[in-house]
């Protein structure tokens, strides 16, 4: 299917655009009131995002609403451990929840690789709809977790600040350590290669919890893994499609980051974008403004924003926030954002 809009793939390919593509992490979400009629009636998040129907209309929604260049799968990076067979729970102000950790070589034994066929299939059975549904309005975008973000909740049970039990692992038992990033980093390739196959455009790893480890853990426990994904779907010559990766924290690792096979790199609002770009040269970075900015006056956004396409540019830059749109922000302000990056970007 030939794409109306794509620039957010001849971006991401490092080809010159008309203007800046943008889209914000996290768009289709709570700060839609749409999106919460539809969590309403879906009764939970977990019964969302299992819904193919539901996960696609929520997923398209930005698209209508704030004019985004993309759709992003409506899901969750939780989805890897719940096909390997450790479920979690969604609850209510705190946040995923595992009943069950693994911690130990025998608690692997409880843990399979998973089959996206057959485990996370709502997931696909969801990207299909929205291809469909898009008509090729717009690219698709497809995610999952760094092994090492999903290691993080797997070894803890839940969201933590530090992830002192799952970074203590790494430190008592990283040949355990070690084996368990392996399976998270098996079921990752086969499912993102599924999405792939369901028609995804591009793919972006999210990394959340990079920031927590040394340079040197960083390079042990989450880079190699994340290498395997990238070599995986960069060696996959019929159905490539380019891989954006996204560390939040890990400005040390740029230039490591920016040697994998990847497309694109993406960088948090405290990441210097001039001395990125000398880190990076040959890639397209993706970013980066602080999701807080959008609380301010539709002014101050503006400005802010025209602040950002001046020290990217305007080509090989894809715009984004530095991490995910906050809950409580009004979507005008989102709006606001989305249209300033099309007027500041014009070339």
């Amino acid at each position: 299917m030939t794409l109306k809009n794509d620039l957010l793939l001849r971006a991401a390919r490092g080809e010159r655009v008309e203007r800046t593509p943008v889209w914000a992490m996290r768009q289709a979400g709570r700060i839609l009131p749409e999106y919460r009629k539809v969590r309403a009636q879906a009764g939970s998040f977990i019964k969302l995002a299992t819904t193919p129907e539901m996960a696609a209309e929520v997923t398209i929604q930005p698209v209508d609403i704030l004019g985004v260049d993309a759709a992003i799968i409506f899901s969750d990076i939780l989805v890897i451990p719940e096909g390997m067979g450790l479920p979690y729970e969604m609850v209510e102000k705190r946040g995923p929840v595992f009943p069950r950790t693994v911690q130990t070589m025998q608690d692997l034994k409880t843990l399979r690789v998973a089959d996206p066929e057959e485990d996370l299939s709502y997931v696909t059975d969801a990207l299909k709809i929205v291809k469909r549904e898009l008509s090729g309005r717009v690219p698709l975008i497809g995610f999952a977790g760094a092994p090492f973000t999903i290691f993080c909740y797997m070894t803890e049970g839940k969201g933590s600040k530090t992830f002192s039990i799952a970074k203590k692992l790494l430190y008592t038992d990283p040949e355990f350590s070690h084996v368990l990033l392996q399976k998270i980093t098996d079921s990752t390739i086969a499912y993102l290669k599924a999405q792939i196959k369901a028609g995804v455009d591009l793919l972006q790893v999210f990394d959340s919890w990079a920031g927590i480890l040394s340079p040197t853990q960083y390079r042990l426990f989450s880079l190699p893994y994340i290498k395997q994904i990238c070599d995986a779907i960069r060696g996959d010559a019929i159905h490539e499609v380019p891989v954006t990766v996204f560390a939040k924290g890990a400005y040390f690792a740029r230039q490591e980051i920016g040697q994998l096979a990847c497309s694109v790199v993406g960088l948090d609002w405290n990441m210097d974008v001039k001395e990125t770009r000398a880190l990076i040269p040959d890639k397209t970075l993706q970013g980066n403004l602080d999701p807080c900015a959008l609380y301010g006056t539709f002014d101050q956004i503006r400005t802010e924003v025209k602040r950002m396409v001046s020290e990217f540019g305007t080509q090989k830059y894809i715009a984004n926030l530095g991490h995910g749109v906050y809950p409580d922000t009004p979507p005008d302000n989102v709006r606001c954002f989305i249209d300033a990056v099309k007027e500041f970007s014009q070339v």
